[in-house]
């Protein structure tokens, strides 16, 4: 079983792909999943925000994920 994680912007560059798969039940919160995700992928850590929705609403660090959760990685975005 595992925890699917769709990226977009950025994030999608440094990882690669727009859909990733992480085994589960490690990570199991959303600060264990990103702490995962930053050290398979070191450039996530140089950006200066990155939020994570599960299930279409943003989550906080202690959060838990279930392997139905819907994740998304969002990165920061510009707007003028």
């Amino acid at each position: 079983m595992s925890l699917k994680v769709a990226l977009f912007g950025i994030t999608r560059d440094i990882v690669g792909t727009s859909v990733i798969e992480l085994p589960a039940p490690a990570p199991a919160t959303v600060g264990e999943l990103l702490a995962e995700m930053r050290r398979q992928y070191p450039a996530l850590g140089d950006l200066r925000s990155c939020a994570v929705a599960v299930n279409n609403e943003y989550a906080t660090n202690d959060q838990p994920l279930h392997t139905v959760d819907e994740i998304a990685l969002i990165p920061p975005v510009a707007g003028g």
